[in-house]
């Protein structure tokens, strides 16, 4: 009971300070509402030193937050990427911040007009526990390009990474320019109301649903990176050893706890059995043991250890056959790791076959033509991403354009999202809204449209009183 008070009483404390910053970020950012580039480069650039130095730091917070996090994952998907947003931004940010030039058409001449790119304010980030510092610093890099102040609400998930990040930003910015805020689920309420100038949220598609609900009490724009059942789709040619090794990059990376992550296989059905013989191989192969392994991460928590643990047992219940990959026959009990593990023979009365897996488990499902496994993946919400495998161009458009995902890698899997030059969102129940690359800076922005009048006032020719001749002039040249 003193601990649940305890609890209480930080979270009261946390939403008090959570409120001061943000009342301080909008006075800092009415008295000085359009950094200068150099200013933003200069803010850029003060992230990278950080990051490396304390690297080490940000791999022993996530691995104490999954229980088990595999450094070299957490390296590459939260340093590395990191770092290469870094310097995407500061090569492009110039160029970006020019005025856009437009067209004026006759109605308007003589003048000019074009279009600048303005801060919008305060920037709200709703960072998720999957990849806290990667999905906290990505959409900061944009924000801070486009000029606005930030703050960033961890999640209660990863409390390790949540107290490193606000003490390393804190060190490089005042909390009116950057902050980071921690805290339970009430703190995360607390924050998606205040009245944000756009809010950023990464998460499940419910929580999606209430962060939109709050973000319209204030009229804040919202871009929402969801999730979805990612489909993996491979070509009635292409080589099997190939489609798995880049399969399991997706699916086992981070225990397939990833937004992108393959969510469930469309295969020839001849080649089902192929499928499940080398992708055993091939998972094999990476972890020869598992359990205690430092380059498998484990289920973040108890609670999504119980959820897909229920998936597994509903789907067999309910007749699906469950192919583990566990090549030293290992008892995982007492851990939150799961082998990685192959349900076939999955229906739709299954949980597994409704809910994003977002985890070490995998639906493998037949198809017997193209059309009918684009079929399929129509039949179901979009998705965040979606992964073809063929050399066959023809039969890759086939797909590009009769289905509707977020993002497409065709021949691999996750890796468009490291493709700093395009955007990265989803579309329907996977999102809405983009950013990295130049998406990222427009998003953050508020694209002004500006009109410059000439010297001559050639609108006086149409004042009143209507209908003399100039106004029939007019009508009959551009009313037609």
């Amino acid at each position: 009971m003193v601990a649940e008070v305890k609890a209480l009483h930080a979270n009261d404390d946390e939403i008090a300070r959570m409120q001061a910053i943000f009342q301080a970020q909008r006075e800092a950012f009415r008295k000085h509402p359009y950094p200068t580039g150099e200013e933003r480069l200069e803010h850029l650039s003060r992230i990278k030193p950080v990051l490396l130095e304390h690297m080490e730091s940000i791999c022993e917070a996530l691995n104490d937050d999954f229980g088990a996090r595999s450094y070299d994952e957490t390296k590459l998907a939260e340093v590395m990427t990191s770092i290469e947003g870094i310097k995407y931004y500061s090569k492009h940010l110039r160029k970006w911040m020019k005025p856009q030039k437009r067209k004026v058409g006759a109605a308007q001449w003589p003048g000019s007009a074009f279009v600048t790119y303005q801060p919008k304010g305060v920037v709200g980030i709703v960072t998720p526990w999957n990849y806290p510092m990667y999905l906290a610093i990505g959409p900061m890099l944009g924000a801070l390009a486009a000029g606005n102040r930030v703050m960033i609400k961890m999640s209660e998930f990863t409390p390790r990474a949540g107290e490193l990040l606000q003490r390393l930003l804190g060190e490089i910015f005042p909390e009116d320019h950057v902050a980071v805020i921690n805290g339970e689920a009430d703190v995360a309420q607390a924050f998606t109301q205040l009245p944000f100038d756009h809010i950023l949220f990464t998460g499940s598609t419910n929580v999606g649903r209430h962060v939109m609900r709050a973000a319209a009490e204030n009229l804040t724009p919202v871009t929402l990176e969801l999730g979805g059942k990612s489909p993996c789709i491979i070509g009635e040619n292409f080589p099997m050893k190939d489609a798995v090794e880049r399969i399991s990059f997706g699916k086992c990376f981070n225990a397939g706890q990833t937004c992108v992550s393959p969510d469930y296989i469309l295969c020839p059905r001849n080649r089902i059995d192929d499928f499940i013989a080398t992708f055993t191989e091939q998972v094999a192969g990476m972890y020869p043991t598992m359990r205690d392994n430092p380059d498998l991460t484990s289920v973040v928590n108890e609670r999504q250890y119980t959820r897909l643990q229920g998936y597994l047992k509903d789907a067999e219940a309910k007749g699906a056959k469950v192919v583990q990959v566990n090549p030293a026959n290992e008892d995982f009990s007492g851990t939150h790791k799961i082998p990685f593990t192959m349900v076939l023979d999955v229906t739709d009365d299954m949980d597994i076959a409704h809910d994003e897996i977002f985890g070490p488990l995998m639906i493998v499902q037949p198809y017997d033509s193209l059309d009918e496994a684009i079929q399929y993946v129509n039949d179901r919400p979009r998705p965040l991403a979606l992964y073809y495998f063929d050399w066959n161009m023809a039969n890759a458009n086939h797909v590009l354009n009769n289905t509707h995902s977020g993002g497409v890698c065709l021949n691999d899997t996750m890796t468009h999202v490291g493709v700093d030059d395009i955007p990265f969102g989803g579309v329907g129940p996977s999102g809405m809204g983009a950013y990295h690359g130049h998406e990222g800076f427009l998003t953050f922005s508020h694209a002004k449209g500006v009109f410059k009048k000439g010297r001559y006032n050639a609108t006086k020719n149409i004042l009143p009183p209507f209908g003399r001749g100039f106004h029939k002039f007019i009508y009959k040249f551009m009313l037609k």
